[in-house]
């Protein structure tokens, strides 16, 4: 499985969420794409091509080696965090005792 998205500071990010997923022909594709690896955030980078066509093209191939892929067109605002007021997991309401 693959995140692919653009990303302000490093362009276009082919994600894979485990190392099975860089097999060689994965890995050969995204070079033949001009992506490199990026061993800071462990995922591919290419710093042109991060419109929404370069989002397609690239799920398309990992898709076309049979990856499962998420996208995402817009890049993460910066200086947030992903998940504002969010600490931890949010605790399980009280049970009310009307539930079956």
């Amino acid at each position: 499985m693959f995140l692919v998205t653009p990303d302000r500071t490093y362009g276009l990010v082919a994600a894979p969420r485990a190392p099975e997923d860089l097999t060689p022909g994965t890995e050969e594709a995204l070079t033949a794409q001009d992506f490199t690896w990026n061993s800071e955030i462990e995922a591919y980078t290419r710093p042109t091509g991060h419109g929404p066509e370069g989002v397609d093209r690239t799920a398309s191939t990992l898709r076309g080696l049979g990856h499962f892929v998420l996208l995402s067109y817009t890049p993460a605002p910066v200086g947030r965090p992903q998940h504002p007021g969010r600490a931890g997991p949010r605790p399980l309401p009280p049970d009310r005792g009307d539930r079956p």
